[in-house]
């Protein structure tokens, strides 16, 4: 499969009016194996054959070399070296661009298969998976009608490996009260620690989920609690910040849902997401978010929640 983002990335109106719908889109190819790995076809820019590259030298772990691509020069990331199980031979067919966390990057591939639309709801964690390198580096796991498992990456922590973590600022203290608290829900372990990084500089106290059923599920048990205790929810509960993607209900139906319960009037939600395109914004003011902001700039962070917590 050789294409570029005029083709891959065609129909952009018909993608972006999944939001709500609980549906993605996955990129699938392999690794030189038997398995089938995904990406979000959201961070994919483009997809080609392998090109020429050029090998530097003292790049970080995992990093082959770099290329040339419209005048910018970007890394070019083996993906085997991330993913146990693999072949080593370091020959790749195909070769994917992706855009994420404001920065461009190619992953090397064995062979790129085609697009698949799936529920969030058959998108599941891979807990039950055993725990090693690969296991690390997979964020989630679903199945495709004849049987076969895909395992989509956590491209986030394998740029995460690449580049190291991000390091977190001085940040000032929001001054909340004792009994109040931000919600916030991710699957991602890089952005998870980021987050309660943040929030720790600030002082602010935290429940977390790692998914939107999860979230959902938590989240309603606070409004419940306080409902009937006659209580505002709003007065405890001053924000509520999501992922985009996550297994099982994604940030746009999760938005969606609290947003239509009177419950959680005027508890503002922020999503907080790798996908910062302007397609992924308007997917995200489509369901009603209050904000939205990119991931890994913990000061942008903290200044986008502060606003709303001091309200």
């Amino acid at each position: 499969m050789t294409t570029t983002d005029a083709s891959l990335l065609a129909n952009i109106d018909a993608r972006t009016k999944l939001a709500g719908s609980n549906k993605m889109e996955i990129l699938l190819f392999t690794l030189g194996t038997r398995e089938t790995f995904g990406i979000n076809v959201f961070k994919v820019r483009e997809v080609s054959q392998t090109p020429h590259v050029t090998k530097t030298p003292n790049m970080p772990f995992g990093v082959e070399g770099v290329i040339s691509l419209r005048g910018n020069i970007i890394p070019v990331i083996s993906l085997h070296r991330f993913i146990a199980n693999t072949r080593a031979d370091g020959v790749y067919n195909s070769m994917i661009v992706t855009e994420f966390n404001k920065s461009t990057q190619a992953f090397l591939v064995g062979d790129v298969d085609r697009i698949i639309r799936v529920d969030w709801d058959k998108v599941r964690a891979p807990e039950n998976m055993v725990a090693n390198n690969q296991s690390a580096m997979i964020t989630a796991i679903t199945e495709l009608e004849d049987g076969k498992l895909v395992s989509i990456l956590d491209v986030e922590q394998i740029l995460s490996s690449v580049i190291g973590e991000t390091r977190i600022p001085d940040i000032p203290k929001a001054n909340l009260d004792t009994d109040q608290f931000v919600f916030f829900c991710d699957d991602s372990v890089v952005a998870r620690k980021e987050i309660t990084g943040v929030l720790d500089k600030m002082g602010v106290k935290y429940h977390q989920a790692n998914n939107g059923r999860e979230a959902w599920e938590r989240l309603q048990a606070f409004a419940s609690r306080l409902w009937n205790d006659g209580e505002s929810l709003h007065d405890i509960l001053k924000l509520i910040l999501v992922d985009a993607e996550m297994p099982e209900m994604d940030g746009y139906v999760l938005t969606r849902l609290i947003k239509n319960d009177p419950r959680f009037t005027n508890i503002p939600v922020v999503m907080h997401s790798s996908l910062s395109s302007n397609a992924n914004r308007a997917m995200g003011a489509s369901v009603g978010v209050d904000a939205y902001v990119a991931k890994f700039e913990p000061a942008l962070l903290a200044e986008t929640m502060i606003p709303f917590l001091q309200r």
